[in-house]
């Protein structure tokens, strides 16, 4: 396994409210994660972080040699203490009101492969060379999409396309997306909606194709979505699973 993440400001957000991490625990399972932290007065950046440092802490505290339906209660539980956290932040801190976070993850074992997702960062599998969605977006314009009121072209102009449906610390009770995945996939990617908001699913398969090294293709990811505009923080997980594996550029 390679992987390697970063985060980046992007060219119109003063400060990053986007959180990441890539790790593994003694048994060389891998949780990876995408936080993209929202509201007032860097609360956004506090939220993420306590996803995403909660997440990593308690990964390799917790989380050895669970089945399938473990790891699926693992994360669910693991989401509702997040949320509780955020909340009580919120009651600590007053001037933090409003503060929540997205969450997209992934856990890939050598049995299985699982995704979880709240809010609108995107979890991707590359299976023979395509890349493929596997979250679904907890959006305004995504609901009315899936109602048949909009089309998927009206969706991505929308004025409240951002307008999120769920999130942490937004939500109480909160309940988190599981997707189970193929086993053969080669590669695994997260990421906020700074990326897939500059970039189609099209042109981030064109760049990790490429035979690059797996740090220069997330450089490379963020670099266009800020040569876009960058409107957004911009945060990439990136994770191949085989050694050598190679692609057809």
């Amino acid at each position: 396994m390679k992987s390697f993440y970063l985060t980046d400001p992007g060219k119109v957000r003063d400060h990053n409210e986007d959180s990441v991490i890539i790790t593994k625990n003694t048994n060389m399972e891998y949780l990876m994660a995408v936080a993209d932290g929202m509201g007032g007065h860097s609360a956004g950046e506090v939220a993420s972080s306590i996803a995403i440092s909660y997440l990593g802490k308690h990964f390799n505290d917790t989380f050895l040699n669970l089945d399938k339906s473990e790891a699926v209660s693992w994360l669910r539980n693991t989401v509702t203490e997040i949320n509780t956290l955020i909340f009580q932040h919120e009651k600590d801190h007053p001037e933090s009101k409003g503060m929540g976070t997205t969450l997209v993850i992934a856990i890939i074992t050598k049995d299985y492969i699982l995704f979880g997702n709240i809010g609108d960062s995107s979890g991707f599998v590359m299976k023979d060379d395509k890349l493929h969605k596997v979250t679904y977006d907890h959006t305004l314009v995504n609901l009315l999409v899936s109602a048949g009121e909009l089309t998927r072209e009206e969706a991505q102009e929308h004025p409240k396309k951002n307008v999120l449906m769920k999130a942490l610390g937004a939500n109480d009770p909160i309940e988190i997306d599981v997707f189970d995945c193929d086993m053969d996939v080669s590669e695994i990617l997260l990421c906020s909606d700074g990326l897939t908001n500059m970039l189609e699913k099209e042109q981030i398969e064109h760049v990790l194709l490429e035979d690059a090294d797996i740090e220069d293709k997330v450089i490379k990811l963020i670099r266009k979505a800020n040569n876009r505009g960058g409107t957004d923080n911009i945060s990439v997980a990136y994770l191949i699973r085989e050694e050598g594996v190679s692609h057809d550029s």
